[in-house]
């Protein structure tokens, strides 16, 4: 769907908190855009939980739900199942959570969730780091990058949540990015479209956390893409295919770009170039990114 074509209603209003340059706020736009009126979202703690003004006020257009940092799905489950006993079928419930609140605090809840088959949309916004909290390291942060926790870089590689969440063999989850608007819009109509379980997870390169200007938020997300570090794709009930310039990367027809060509834009890896070049633990990084690929090549191919 051509973005001139999007609705026009916008359920975020004037007044909210945001970042300039924030990601959440953009892929919000295109999510709410996508769900319509009729949902009832379910925030943890997390930047969110801030953008949205402070009560009693509010400058989400839709019902929200503020919930501890641990318990967005399983917050997402109650509002589901009173919806479902009152017969309100048609209504979307949404749990909208970070990254901290989905690959480290609140993956029990969310496991639990879509073991039991809860029929709602979990959608995690991926900065790669607790931003609202003072930019901790998360399961999701790269290796070797900068946060307030890891000052000498990050030791550990990201884990991998779309290989957690495909285990649970739920109906439908996609991995997308704020940087490519008709493809969230695409992949939250057909999330919308199924009954069951969905998860979803954007890409949000942070300005402040990840220390580049604000106005280059749209390009580092399509530059994490260009260069393998994140992969456009969609599961649906087991079948995996990826889109866009990650399925072109994946057939081998274009080059993925090279790894140093997304970070050096980035003040979280600063130490890797000055005050001299650590070649060493750029080249594990591209080495990792790599096996990423050939991995994905021997499973999806």
């Amino acid at each position: 769907m051509a973005i001139k074509d999007f609705p026009v209603e916008e359920c975020i209003l004037q007044g909210n908190a945001a970042c300039p340059g924030c990601p959440a706020t953009m892929a919000l736009r295109m999510v709410f855009k996508a769900l319509g009126k009729n949902t009832v979202m379910v925030v943890p703690a997390c930047c969110t939980a801030v953008i949205e003004s402070l009560y009693p006020h509010t400058s989400f257009d839709i019902p929200v739900m503020n919930i501890a940092f641990e318990a967005a799905a399983a917050g997402a489950s109650g509002v589901e199942a009173a919806l479902r006993m009152q017969g309100k079928k048609d209504t979307t419930v949404l749990a909208w959570a970070g990254d901290g609140g989905t690959y480290d605090i609140g993956i029990q809840a969310l496991s639990g969730a879509l073991e039991r088959g809860t029929n709602f949309i979990y959608i995690c916004y991926n900065n790669q780091i607790y931003s609202n909290t003072g930019i901790q390291r998360s399961g999701a942060t790269p290796y070797a990058a900068w946060t307030t926790t890891t000052v000498s870089g990050k030791t550990e590689f990201r884990k991998e949540m779309g290989d957690i969440i495909q285990a649970h063999h739920i109906p439908y989850s996609a991995q997308t990015c704020v940087s490519y608007p008709d493809d969230l819009y695409r992949k939250l109509k057909k999330a919308k479209s199924i009954k069951g379980p969905k998860y979803l997870e954007i890409m949000a390169p942070c300005p402040p956390g990840w220390r580049f200007s604000m106005e280059k938020t749209v390009e580092m997300g399509r530059m994490a893409v260009e260069t393998g570090a994140w992969a456009l794709y969609e599961c649906e009930n087991d079948v995996v295919t990826f889109n866009g310039k990650s399925k072109l990367i994946l057939e081998k027809k274009i080059e993925r770009k090279s790894i140093e060509e997304w970070i050096k834009y980035q003040g979280r890896f600063s130490h890797l170039f000055k005050p001299k070049k650590d070649t060493k633990r750029i080249q594990t990084l591209e080495d990792h990114i790599d096996q990423l690929w050939e991995r994905y090549r021997k499973c999806y191919l």
